[in-house]
């Protein structure tokens, strides 16, 4: 576990440690973790270049306002998108590439918890939006990211050491059980993030669970088990919820931190200091440059054996020929 305090001990040493002029990409930076990660970034970095998409132009405006306020020396870009369609993916990962030779960050956070609902391109929405939209921005913008000459990051935000049992009959969980999608969802997260890191082993890649976060992802849902889950936390959430501002310094960390370097080592980000170490990896080994993490930013051993399990049963393979050809379904192509 690292503490908070050297966790924004860490933080406060970024625009000294860290060159100015890091440019990210922030996907679902609106509202809830993804705006509050997005204004630490703009607080600490040095003449930042930030691309940040949502749906909401009001939204958008008022976030860019606001990371003006913390540092008006940063650029900060709204990207409005539907970015559980994946060719609005597309258009946007071509906007960006068109722009920039370099990404040294791409935050991802976009989700909901409306289930059963298809969208135009023939996914399921709740799934599409943790996993193949995700998956989608981190393959096209994956060559930026290899090109940048210093941090080199992607954090994905849901489930990080919630892994579970896959049903590679249903990936895309249309009847998986609902108590069980989360572990489906979030081992289909932690395979395919391991699968790219072979492709790109000077990238690092982390995928985070916040703990107990006021967001609004139950926003549209109408089924009886969120309805009540609502009610449930309307009582207890004010009791348990992780203030907004260490959530935000919490995912700053995870991605700046040496803690978390690419396999390939170079580029790890803020260098260690007291009793902080480099973090295991999903195979279980220090740096390995897939970290599946959970509020505390560790990897725990049991889920180590489950993803090891997982892999000796061929599910990495079965998930990202899923998705790949999910991808051309749509598409037509693997990347744009």
């Amino acid at each position: 576990m690292v503490s908070l305090s050297a966790i924004q001990a860490s933080n406060a040493n970024i625009a000294s440690a860290l060159p100015a002029g890091l440019v990210a990409v922030f996907v679902g930076a609106t509202s809830g973790i993804g705006e509050t990660a997005l204004k630490q970034f703009a607080r600490h970095t040095r003449q930042p270049r930030i691309y940040f998409v949502g749906r909401s132009d009001e939204a958008g405006k008022r976030v860019a306002d606001e990371c003006r306020s913390l540092n008006k020396d940063g650029q900060y870009n709204f990207v409005r998108a539907d970015v559980g369609l994946i060719r609005s993916v597309d258009d946007v990962c071509r906007d960006i590439t068109a722009k920039e030779t370099a990404i040294n960050l791409l935050f991802l956070t976009p989700g909901t918890m409306v289930s059963h609902t298809e969208t135009a391109e023939k996914l399921h929405l709740a799934t599409a939006l943790v996993y193949h939209s995700r998956t989608r921005f981190i393959v096209n913008l994956l060559p930026l990211l290899q090109r940048a000459t210093s941090l080199r990051r992607v954090v994905t935000v849901f489930a990080g050491g919630k892994e579970g049992n896959v049903d590679t009959n249903d990936l895309q969980a249309w009847k998986v059980p609902m108590l069980s999608t989360r572990g489906h969802v979030s081992s289909m997260v932690t395979v395919s993030l391991e699968t790219l890191a072979k492709q790109a082993p000077e990238v690092s890649f982390v995928h985070a669970f916040p703990g107990a976060v006021k967001t609004n992802l139950s926003r549209g849902a109408k089924s009886l088990s969120i309805v009540v889950l609502r009610a449930v936390f309307k009582v207890i959430g004010p009791l348990i919820y992780i203030p907004n501002e260490e959530v935000g310094e919490r995912q700053l960390f995870l991605a700046t931190s040496a803690r978390y370097p690419p396999s390939a080592g170079g580029a790890e980000g803020v260098p260690l200091a007291g009793a902080v170490a480099v973090a295991r990896g999903t195979d279980g080994k220090a740096g390995s440059g897939v970290y599946s993490v959970d509020q505390e930013g560790e990897t725990s051993d049991a889920k180590v054996e489950l993803l090891t399990k997982l892999r000796k049963e061929g599910v990495p393979e079965k998930v990202w020929n899923h998705t790949e050809e999910e991808f051309k379904r749509i598409t037509g192509v693997e990347a744009v």
